[in-house]
């Protein structure tokens, strides 16, 4: 697994729209991205609109190439997720970007390009903060995105008391993503091997016999057997059936999981949150747990 060049003050970097289109403008991350030293690069689908979609498929394919296969380019940020990733994953070529990877940041939709850059392309990628959602971002989530671009110190120790983690320790490579995603991509080119990985899932806005339903799908695809570890995100904005699924989400989660003995945690602070803390796809960790704390360090 290849890991991009940190990068340094007067880098360039770019940021494509690879799925839905923006509302509102990016300007504040403009200004904290400059605040860095690096020189941005807007691309076309940024400021270009085709019903939900950042521009066609053609416009944003075609923007998100021209990122990858450009030398002078050290970083590509996605600037929002949405939906629309998946539509142009297949069209792209990763060769010139294989030779020269560079750092490709995004979470939500952006897990298809994440796991599709590390099972088809064997390159490391940041599942962090975007565009759009700097205005929003704590302080400590935008730290932790910059040290993931610069080299700084990305391991992370935490802790929770709403729901009992499953100690343990583990170690493997850090992949996963959006929970609905990485469903949706099952058994297809972008799909890749669980075992003896560390899992990280987050979502938003789903129904908990959803969540149900979608786990059950990867265990039954056999992704969970033999996990190293399991980090939950944040899962954010549920909604619940009437009557009630019954179980919360970390119950539901628990279920699936009970048979096997790798450590679980609670409450990571990525996801659809304001404090997103950064997360580098690919990378060896190790992740260690007991029934409040928690720690992932990379080796």
């Amino acid at each position: 697994m290849k890991t991009p060049e940190f990068l340094k003050k007067g880098d360039k970097v770019a940021i494509v729209c690879p799925a839905s289109y923006i509302k509102g403008n990016i300007a504040p991350a403009l200004t904290i991205l400059n605040s860095w030293g690096l020189d941005v690069v807007i691309g076309e689908s940024v400021n270009s609109q085709f019903h939900q979609f950042a521009g066609t498929d053609e416009v944003r394919k075609r923007d998100l190439q021209a990122a990858l296969d450009n030398p002078e380019i050290k970083a590509i940020f996605a600037a929002r997720g949405g939906y629309g990733t998946v539509r142009i994953i297949d069209q792209l070529d990763f060769r010139k970007f294989k030779k020269q990877p560079k750092w490709i940041v995004g979470f939500s939709d952006i897990t298809v390009l994440h796991s599709h850059l590390h099972n088809k392309v064997a390159v490391c990628s940041i599942h962090g903060q975007m565009p759009k959602s700097f205005n929003e971002s704590t302080k400590a989530a935008l730290t932790s995105l910059k040290h993931a671009l610069f080299g700084g110190k990305m391991d992370f120790e935490y802790s929770q008391r709403t729901f009992p983690n499953r100690t343990g320790c583990g170690n493997g490579r850090l992949i996963g993503g959006n929970l609905a995603i990485l469903h949706s991509i099952l058994a297809s080119p972008s799909d890749g091997k669980y075992d003896n990985k560390i899992l990280f899932i987050e979502d938003v806005g789903e129904q908990h016999y959803n969540i149900d339903r979608m786990l059950w799908t990867l265990k039954r695809a056999n992704k969970l057997a033999k996990l190293q570890g399991l980090i939950v995100g944040g899962f954010t904005s549920l909604k619940d059936s009437n009557p009630p699924f019954g179980q919360r989400f970390e119950e539901i989660i628990m279920d699936k999981v009970a048979e096997y003995d790798f450590p679980v945690c609670f409450d990571f602070p990525t996801g659809h949150i304001d404090n997103n803390h950064s997360l580098i796809f690919g990378k060896e960790v190790t992740l260690n747990v007991n029934q409040e704390e928690a720690s992932l360090m990379y080796n």
